[in-house]
């Protein structure tokens, strides 16, 4: 048996927790190392530029949020439904979802990516813009949207790395994006003067270094899954499994792109750039912790996708509820530093006064809910890794849409800037507790699942996109 397929049999066989470890700890070093690099690409745009460019950067954040969220509906559905295959024994079908998700990264990169530049102008101002803001926010987005192709096809294929049992590599991959770019940046942005355009330029260098580190692992006909002749046509059933299960994680990062054009606008009307500035610092910090549980949801990924389609139901249920525990943890640890802590991290990325007093509340009254959060991320992403794609779209949308936007009209009127603060952590507690509530149903069912029966409903599943 070949080190190939004794990743495929230990995904079946070998004992939860180790595994979880063995696939999650790659994955959280990854993306705490590229969650590093946008709170470090903040602190030297912060202090080199300004904090007109902070704001800016805050502005420019739901912008490319909105634009991933295409690149997420390839890449996460994609390595999704290829661990399902996988663990079906259908490697055939599995590199075909290879090949399309190569295809359908090109063509949204290309598509969405140079489109959206004929109208940048109008979506920056759309999204809060102002005299000092637009500027800055154009030129980072524009080198953003014209590298576009190289970021899709950077990260949808890692994903599919990581899905085929490489979970190590691709944490490389992401480690050699960030150390190029940690060099990089400040070179671009202070040493050149380029400002905000070399900071971008930084990151699309950088990602180009690791997509070549990426190829090279799938044009190797050794590993499972690579690159092989006749993979590279759209075929319009892989097509539709694919943006199936990739819809919910698209959906949810376009409902957040709304919620950010809300809560900019709620912010510039009551605190003006000073607000959104803050509420830059706060994204980043969130995502920081944020991308911790996300790594544990990436090494949860194949070993529950790859049990669900093998049928195991009881190696799915015991993953979930190991990442749901280390999800949790992850974001009450968020909670203490973020809570008692706020004038140590917000004096990380600026030294203006107002800017740290405006930081430091909104850290303080946001973050109540934080550890609450580990445990919707780990559950939303779960249905998705089995195929679930329109329950883990309506968990999503409910919290996002359906609370959050609401309150984020309705607090601010009597509260002005607290209102705004207040409605993230009031949306995550009733979020949380309809998530618990969902899952408990899920899992008094699926638990009693023959495997047989459970394989089938698999492949059912993700057909479906249910």
């Amino acid at each position: 048996m070949n080190k190939q397929e004794n990743e495929m049999a230990a995904l079946e066989h070998a004992p939860i927790l180790p595994l979880l470890i063995k696939y999650s700890l790659p994955a959280i070093g990854g993306m705490i190392v590229y969650s590093l690099y946008n709170v470090v690409d903040s602190i030297f745009i912060g202090r080199w530029i300004g904090a007109a460019a902070l704001a800016a950067l805050a502005i420019a954040f739901p912008v490319m949020n909105l634009i991933f969220a295409i690149g997420t509906l390839v890449g996460i559905g994609g390595a999704s439904v290829c661990s399902i295959r996988l663990g079906e024994k259908k490697t055939e079908e599995a590199h075909a979802v290879l090949g399309n998700v190569l295809l359908l990264s090109l063509i949204t990169g290309f598509g969405f990516g140079w489109g959206a530049c004929l109208f940048l102008g109008p979506i920056l101002k759309l999204f809060g813009a102002g005299a000092e803001t637009f500027q800055p926010a154009y030129e980072f987005m524009l080198v953003t949207l014209l590298t576009l192709p190289i970021t899709f096809c950077f990260f949808n294929l890692n994903h599919m790395m990581r899905a085929s049992g490489y979970p190590q590599k691709a944490m490389y991959s992401l480690l050699i994006s960030v150390v190029i770019n940690i060099v990089l940046a400040p070179i671009f942005i202070y040493i050149c003067g380029w400002g905000m355009i070399g900071a971008a330029l930084a990151t699309a260098i950088a990602q180009l270094f690791s997509l070549v580190w990426v190829l090279v692992h799938l044009l190797n006909p050794k590993h499972v899954l690579h690159f092989r002749r006749g993979i590279f046509r759209l075929q319009a059933d892989v097509t539709k499994s694919i943006l199936a299960i990739g819809l919910s994680p698209c959906m949810m990062n376009v409902c957040g792109c709304l919620v950010v054009i809300v809560i900019n606008h709620e912010l510039l009307k009551y605190s003006g750039d000073t607000g959104v500035a803050a509420y830059g610092i706060l994204c980043r910090v969130v995502m920081l912790i944020a991308m911790v549980v996300n790594g544990i949801t990436q090494g949860m990924q194949p070993i529950a996708g790859f049990n669900h389609g093998a049928g195991r139901t009881e190696r799915v249920v015991s993953t979930l509820r190991y990442g749901m525990l280390a999800g949790t943890v992850v974001t009450t640890l968020g909670w203490g530093f973020c809570v008692f802590f706020p004038q140590l991290i917000s004096n990380l990325f600026t030294t203006d006064t107002q800017l740290l007093a405006a930081t430091d509340e909104a850290l303080r009254m946001s973050c109540y809910a934080l550890p609450v959060i580990g445990m919707q991320i780990v559950i939303g992403n779960f249905f998705q890794a089995i195929g679930r794609a329109k329950l883990a779209i309506l968990l999503s949308m409910t919290r996002q849409m359906l609370i959050l936007i609401p309150l984020l009209l309705i607090l601010p009127r009597f509260l002005e800037t607290r209102g705004v603060w207040l409605s993230m952590p009031i949306s995550d507690t009733v979020s949380w507790l309809i998530n618990v509530v969902c899952i408990l149903f899920f899992l008094r069912d699926y638990s009693a699942v023959p495997a047989d029966v459970a394989g089938t409903r698999a492949r059912q599943a993700v057909e479906e996109g249910r």
